[in-house]
């Protein structure tokens, strides 16, 4: 592909990239220069910024990246600016692969599953964020039975996952995968015309199990599909097409929902269904033939693996707070909606856009700030986005306005990507290299066990003390959870050389999206 910089200007012989910023995702470099030259051009040009995406498989690190531009004197001021544009870049004397050579990278029944899994998680993103205001609109109920409806599918999604794991070694991932689907699919259809709250429970119970056992299938055929210096770039397509869905679902699902909450159910069902012919009909079974030979660890052999990690007070500690702040960011997509229809009036529709605003700051703003903040103590960094957390949260316990719920959920966002800076770097730095694999499976508890009860908790606070006492609670959590990393900081420089974490390219990728 050849780089195109508009930004050269008159008088520019060279522009110097010596001073870059990178963002790995997709494989890709996004480049936006940003040397004295170029800001003095961007502000002429309206600050209008340029950004080139360059194969990351056809760049060295230790390699500077000087395009040399062999300047037009004399440019007559009435040339076309587009003829102009082309003009320069004819002149650009680096050059690099088109990025239609990274699609070749990868064979095409990856990229079948990639379209299959966004149609799939779009589908999710119709109605996931909308569950709460159906259940309290259609069955008249409070959040008690918001927070019951959250746990039966916590608990059937742990299920599924482990079912799911050891089902797919056995009978294959694509039939595992295709059960999923289906089932999960026809279990939204009839969840939306369900009538009854004890049958609409019975029904989200088998949803998440059936939901959850696709996911390790399709994990699986990722690594099936993929040689192994492939498999980390194939996982971080697969997250980018789960961050997509997250952003167009919401605003999608907002704009549907003018319709009734039905057509939502639908929605997600069509795509279950269109994802389970996709698999059906143009992937292959990818399961390795030598897979059932593989001796596994015994369930007691697992579990004395795991009395290492929970032995780590330090760690389980962080475990523990980390939990906390999962506790209040689940209230985002249940109880939020709802007070904010309840005690404001704020239509599902609207609800939908401020997810979407969470989830467009993240992808426009996630790198930025892990670079400004990577070289500070991750524990005290991470004690300032607790902080934010709990002013955005409370905020929604005092303002009124539409215009500060948006900037509410702009700090909450802003919080949340300080603490996604460290979080997954965190968890490598505590763990030996032979119990990673252990670590992080006991650190996505912090997640697992709020949804069991967080939901429930939170209908509980509102139903007894009041609506608007759940945000109160929400800002002191956060305030004990900022106290805890704080303290976690001065361990973290007893325990380590140092508390700094230095964010590498691979770890970027899962700090975008951990949360």
């Amino acid at each position: 592909m050849k780089i195109l910089f508009d930004l050269v200007g008159d008088g520019f012989d060279i522009l110097s990239l010596n001073q870059i910023i990178i963002l790995f995702e997709l494989q890709f470099l996004v480049v936006f220069t940003i040397n004295q030259k170029c800001k003095q051009k961007l502000k002429s040009l309206g600050n209008r910024i340029y950004i080139v995406f360059i194969p990351f498989s056809y760049i060295s690190f230790t390699e500077s990246i000087t395009p040399r531009v062999q300047h037009k004197q004399n440019r007559p001021d009435n040339l076309n600016y587009e003829n102009y544009k082309r003009e320069k870049s004819k002149r650009i004397t680096v050059m690099f692969p088109k990025i239609k050579n990274i699609y070749h990278e990868f064979p095409k029944k990856f990229w079948i599953l990639i379209l299959a899994s966004f149609i799939d998680s779009l589908g999710g993103g119709l109605l996931f964020p909308f569950y709460a205001l159906y259940v309290t609109d259609h069955f008249g109920v409070g959040m008690i039975e918001v927070g019951i409806l959250f746990s039966v599918l916590s608990a059937g999604g742990i299920i599924g996952s482990i079912l799911g794991g050891s089902l797919s070694d056995k009978y294959g991932r694509k039939l595992i995968l295709l059960v999923g689907l289906i089932f999960s699919g026809l279990g939204n259809l009839v969840m939306g015309f369900a009538q009854d709250l004890t049958f609409f429970y019975l029904f989200a119970g088998l949803l998440g199990l059936f939901g959850a056992a696709g996911r390790p299938a399709r994990q699986a055929m990722v690594a099936d599909m993929l040689p192994p210096d492939k498999r980390t770039s194939g996982y971080a397509i697969l997250r980018v097409t789960a961050n997509l869905s997250v952003t167009i679902g919401p605003a999608l699902g907002g704009l549907l929902i003018t319709q009734g909450f039905l057509t939502l159910f639908i929605g997600d069902a069509v795509a279950s269904i269109i994802t389970a012919v996709i698999v059906f009909y143009k992937i292959p079974e990818t399961k390795p033939e030598t897979l059932a030979k593989k001796q596994k660890d015994t369930f007691i052999d697992t579990m004395k693996g795991y009395s290492h990690v929970l032995k780590d007070g330090v760690f389980m500690l962080y475990v523990f707070f980390a939990a906390l702040v999962a506790l209040v960011y689940l209230q985002m997509n249940s109880s939020l909606p709802v007070f904010l229809r309840d005690q404001h009036d704020f239509p599902a529709q609207k609800y939908g856009l401020l997810v979407s605003l969470n989830a467009i700051m993240v992808v426009l703003f996630q790198f930025f700030i892990t670079r400004k903040i990577s070289k500070y103590p991750p524990f005290s960094m991470m004690a300032v986005g607790v902080i934010l957390y709990g002013i955005g949260f409370l905020m929604y316990g005092f303002v009124s306005n539409e215009l500060w719920f948006f900037l509410a959920m702009a700090i909450i966002t802003i919080g949340e990507m300080t603490i996604a800076t460290f979080s997954q770097s965190l968890v490598a730095l505590f763990a030996p290299e032979d119990k990673r694999g252990r670590y992080m499976a006991v650190f996505s508890l912090k997640r697992t066990i709020p949804r069991l009860f967080g939901v429930l908790l939170a209908g509980v606070i509102m139903n007894t003390l009041g609506d608007y006492v759940l945000w109160y609670f929400a800002g002191g959590t956060c305030l004990i959870a900022a106290l805890g990393y704080i303290y976690l900081n001065y361990l973290a420089k007893k325990r380590f050389k140092t508390p700094k974490v230095e964010v590498s390219a691979i770890e970027v990728k899962e700090i975008i999206t951990d949360l």
